[in-house]
């Protein structure tokens, strides 16, 4: 094998032909010179990228903090995906069109944000305003006042409620 690929000395010329081929199938697709040098480069890039090393794991974790400052103190909440504020601060970016600050009651307005999905005035669960009733019960003919005034004839006896020789003891019941 590696012997035959240093030279062509004492080979006919069949076998140099076949060598010459065999030397070009070695060689094909193979980078060369500055594709070389860029290739490496790539692969290099790509490597450290996938490896997710300490410094880029830190500026990856600093860049998803909230940029939002509460009494001259930065927001330690994590930001929401895409953007640059947490849930709580995403009202004050301008730029967002997801969410509005809920409506809240006439009198405390309320610091929560509600995704604009929920509807067209949207509003937190504290805050949610229910829709009426759809079903009232209807009373029929009499209503309630008929269940208390029921006859007493209706009700049963202790003495007739034991059971009896007739009866099998499991249909007594």
């Amino acid at each position: 094998g590696s012997s035959l690929l240093t030279g062509t000395e004492g080979l006919l010329g069949k076998e140099r032909e076949s060598l010459k081929r065999l030397k070009c199938l070695r060689r094909y697709r193979q980078r060369y010179g500055v594709e070389a040098l860029l290739h490496r480069q790539l692969r290099e890039r790509r490597a450290l990228a996938s490896d997710g090393t300490a410094q880029q794991a830190h500026t990856t974790r600093s860049s998803q903090r909230c940029l939002a400052f509460v009494d001259d103190v930065r927001c330690s909440n994590q930001s929401l995906p895409m953007t640059r504020h947490c849930l709580t601060h995403i009202c004050q970016d301008p730029s967002q069109a997801l969410f509005r600050p809920c409506r809240g009651s006439e009198d405390v307005p309320c610091p929560r944000a509600v995704p604009l999905s929920l509807g067209s005035e949207p509003s937190c669960p504290l805050h949610l305003r229910l829709p009426p009733p759809m079903y009232v019960p209807e009373q029929g003919p009499g209503g309630a006042e008929e269940l208390g005034a029921a006859p007493t004839e209706l009700y049963l006896s202790a003495a007739e409620l034991q059971p009896s020789e007739s009866l099998p003891l499991e249909f007594s019941d």
